[in-house]
């Protein structure tokens, strides 16, 4: 089993401040703003709306539209989309990365991860970043892949909603990625979906920003299945440093790769955040 992190959510290009891990330990993973037809207004997480819980965490700015992808959690919408089911899109040298590079299969695990950090409530329940608390990069969500669609017809009459359905907007590169329906490794566990907060789950090491995770061999630069020329990852004392916004990053099909990918996964409990 071949694992990829794949970065998505608000970054500093796209949005501009972090996404959320709330008071209870659930995560909220920020769609990147784009003018897509999805709205911020159309999602939401413990009975508030994304656009008003943005309102609170970014005041003085104001986000509409957003690409809702990797769509893998019904219940963020508001209005489930008619016929909705889980799936990620991708495109270009980041589709052609996985396919033509990483060899992307049924079977592989993509781990999505993303700019987090912890945020509280006022007494009067407005939400907003506890400062001096770190960003992280954090693991937010699963896909354990079932099949990859590249037919434009077959992905606009089964996920419509989708925005990779939208065939003027996307060129042959254009994929789509379905889960399994279940683990192939944890079968009473869905193929798909979202994580809690957990400290086995943040990349970033104590103490540092972002960028610098812990060091662990999974993701060390001697791990990883690279473009010829592409450097990704550099080792500084204590730490893995990955500079940059990129999206994709696959990892060497090995036996301490699967482990430590079903040990991100499996343990899905919720609770409370410890901090």
């Amino acid at each position: 089993m071949k694992v990829v992190l794949s970065r998505k959510g608000f970054d500093s290009a796209n949005g501009g401040i972090p996404s959320a891990v709330l008071p209870n330990g659930e995560v909220v993973s920020f769609p990147i703003p784009s003018d897509d037809h999805a709205s911020f207004a159309q999602l939401h997480c413990e009975n508030v709306n994304y656009d008003e819980l943005l309102r609170e965490l970014a005041p003085g700015r104001r986000f509409k539209h957003c690409h809702v992808d990797p769509d893998i959690d019904l219940s963020r919408w508001n209005t489930p989309p008619k016929g909705w089911k889980p799936a990620f899109g991708q495109i270009g040298p980041s589709a052609q990365y996985l396919l033509n590079t990483v060899g992307l299969a049924p079977g592989d695990m993509i781990l999505f991860f993303g700019w987090f950090r912890f945020v509280e409530q006022t007494l009067l329940g407005q939400y907003y970043f506890l400062p001096g608390r770190g960003d992280m990069h954090l693991v937010w969500g699963y896909l354990q892949v079932g099949e990859i669609l590249d037919d434009p017809k077959r992905i606009a009459r089964d996920y419509p909603w989708h925005p990779h359905a939208d065939r003027r907007r996307f060129d042959s590169s254009n994929i789509l990625i379905v889960p399994r329906k279940s683990l192939s490794f944890a079968k009473s566990k869905p193929g798909w979906g979202l994580l809690p907060f957990a400290r086995h789950r943040v990349l970033t090491a104590p103490g540092q920003t972002r960028a610098y995770w812990q060091e662990n061999p999974v993701y060390a630069p001697d791990n990883l299945i690279v473009s010829k020329g592409r450097r990704n990852a550099s080792r500084v004392p204590g730490c893995i440093f990955y500079p940059g916004i990129w999206q994709e990053l696959g990892l060497k099909d090995t036996p301490e790769t699967e482990r430590w990918a079903a040990s991100v996964v499996s343990d899905g409990a919720t609770g409370t955040r410890k901090t």
